[in-house]
């Protein structure tokens, strides 16, 4: 199997364990209009591990989790409906891992490995 350029993990912070069944979807802004290049949803671990194509080129890149949907089927409100993460892919070597960390009011992301 393939390993996507763009993977994810998504963990519920407010229940402390992977967040399982977040629709997300990788656009990118070729053209100067985003276009998506993929979609997934999380797995039992919170990860989607096939976002996407083995190789992306360098560009401006966005992943949006629908944060929603998530929160809906959990009984739960969410203040923040998606949360969109634009990134710039420079090193078409490399792997770009986007982790969010989430709550219904709150969220944070870093490049990870």
């Amino acid at each position: 199997m393939t390993r996507s350029h763009v993977t994810s993990h998504v963990l519920d912070s407010t229940v402390g364990r992977p967040a399982e069944g977040v629709p997300i979807s990788l656009e990118s802004a070729a053209g100067g209009q985003w276009m998506i290049v993929a979609s997934g949803i999380t797995d039992a671990d919170g990860r989607v591990s096939n976002l996407g194509p083995e190789a992306l080129a360098a560009g401006l890149y966005r992943v949006t989790f629908d944060t929603a949907s998530y929160f809906s089927a959990q009984g739960q409100s969410a203040f923040y409906p998606e949360v969109a993460i634009t990134f710039v892919l420079q090193n078409e070597a490399e792997h770009y891992h986007i982790p969010l960390l989430l709550s219904p009011f709150a969220y944070s992301t870093y490049r990870g490995s």
